[in-house]
């Protein structure tokens, strides 16, 4: 039986450093996948991951266990988040689309170790639909949504991640399903429509 992420905590901080790894391995995809949606860039993800992890091994003793392990550790990665997104000075997060910054609209390449496209065309076109419909959400329903789906957090951790009353998650999670569903609608019909002009010229 696996060890919770409290008694691994407690080892670590009782002398076992090497037991970090542990939790590092449990949590490294669910945090480069959020950091990824936060950041645009999937090489920016995995090095701010590993700053995320540093912060909070040398914070561990700062973790209270009646709180879910995972709710510190994302608000560590959304802290990260934020804060370097500042220091960029990015106003817009998106993750295919242009993003603003005070030079003016910037187009962003983004790396995928994804097959490659002429076996997936179709997956990573739907993929890149839906990654563009949850970048336009407000930054309030798209963090949640994102901690929820991508993180696979439960709504007690996702609030105590964001500092928010349980209701309010709720609510934010259900009014960014309903957007997201209009904006894949809105962005579905525009493909739809620019495949007839395609076929049509």
């Amino acid at each position: 039986m696996s060890a919770t992420d409290q008694e691994i905590v407690e080892a670590v901080l009782a002398g076992e450093q090497h037991r970090y790894a542990e939790l590092v391995q449990r949590y490294q995809g669910k945090i480069v996948s959020y950091v990824m949606r936060m950041m645009n860039n999937y090489d920016d993800a995995v090095d701010l991951s590993q700053e995320v992890f540093l912060k909070a091994y040398t914070a561990l003793d700062s973790y209270r266990p009646q709180y879910p392990f995972t709710a510190w550790l994302f608000r560590i990665a959304r802290n990260a988040s934020i804060d370097e997104l500042r220091r960029r000075r990015l106003t817009t997060v998106s993750l295919d689309a242009p993003v603003s910054t005070e030079e003016g609209e910037m187009h962003r390449d983004v790396e995928s170790d994804a097959p490659g496209p002429e076996s997936t065309y179709l997956e990573d076109e739907a993929r890149s639909t839906v990654e563009q419909a949850i970048s336009e959400l407000p930054d309030k329903y798209r963090e949640p949504l994102v901690l929820r789906h991508a993180a696979e957090m439960s709504y007690e951790e996702i609030s105590e991640a964001l500092e928010l009353p349980l209701g309010t998650v709720k609510t934010r999670i259900f009014r960014a399903r309903e957007a997201l569903r209009s904006n894949l609608e809105r962005l579905e019909a525009l493909q739809m429509q620019a495949a007839s002009g395609a076929e049509g010229s």
